[in-house]
């Protein structure tokens, strides 16, 4: 009887099944002769076996022409009725595309003009949200790129300015870097201290003491 556990039911199902094309490919080797076997389990899970020196469908044609059957005639009509329904649908696709495109209009009543009219009436409105949403979007776009240009633009002039105070804002980074931006080779003069004596004039030729704070260049 079934085995009513669904976990215990999909094991027993798995290791029959392997068990089952254990056997076809032993027939296969042993006997020389062709299997197929289709399974499809409770979950829907396809599975196959096929013998090596052949194909699922040859071996459907050679049953049909043992057992005198035709496997494929209903399946055929149904492809067939299949075929005619997508034909239907496309030939009315064309028609309303033909009638959207103010062409076989002779073909439409008054009622059946006044719902094309509304028809297009609505797919206008919908064609025009859409387009008033995607202008909409390249605005908001184009604003949030105004107000970074903006941005950048005020940060420009606000560092222009103080370049115009100081004509070195900006250049010096780091510590060592100030001389060479100015362009002394070598790091630079040395800081040099200059201590006058107290009744020092200016018009006296009187050399004043240097101190250097590591040495005079």
């Amino acid at each position: 009887k079934k085995i009513e556990n669904q976990t215990n039911r999909q094991v027993t199902y798995s290791k029959r099944r392997n068990g089952l094309f254990k056997k076809a490919h032993e027939l296969t080797v042993l006997c020389d002769a062709r299997v197929s076997i289709i399974m499809i389990s409770s979950t829907q899970k396809l599975h196959e076996y096929i013998s090596p020196s052949t194909t699922t469908k040859q071996v459907f044609d050679q049953y049909q022409k043992a057992v005198a059957v035709d496997l494929w005639s209903s399946h055929y009509e149904k492809m067939q009725e299949h075929l005619k329904k997508l034909k239907d649908v496309n030939r009315n696709l064309r028609r309303e595309i033909r009638q959207r495109m103010g062409e076989s209009l002779n073909d439409l009543g008054y009622d059946q003009m006044v719902n094309l009219i509304e028809d297009m009436d609505s797919s206008l409105r919908l064609i025009r949200e859409r387009k008033y949403k995607v202008i909409g979007n390249q605005i908001e776009t184009s604003k949030k790129k105004l107000r970074n240009v903006e941005e950048i633009h005020r940060n420009l002039a606000l560092e222009f300015d103080a370049r115009q105070e100081d004509p070195q804002y900006g250049l010096v980074e780091n510590e060592g870097g100030y001389n060479s931006v100015l362009g002394f080779p070598n790091g630079g003069p040395r800081i040099i201290a200059l201590r006058l004596p107290p009744n020092h004039h200016p018009h006296h030729h009187h050399h004043p003491t240097l101190h250097s704070g590591g040495g005079a260049s």
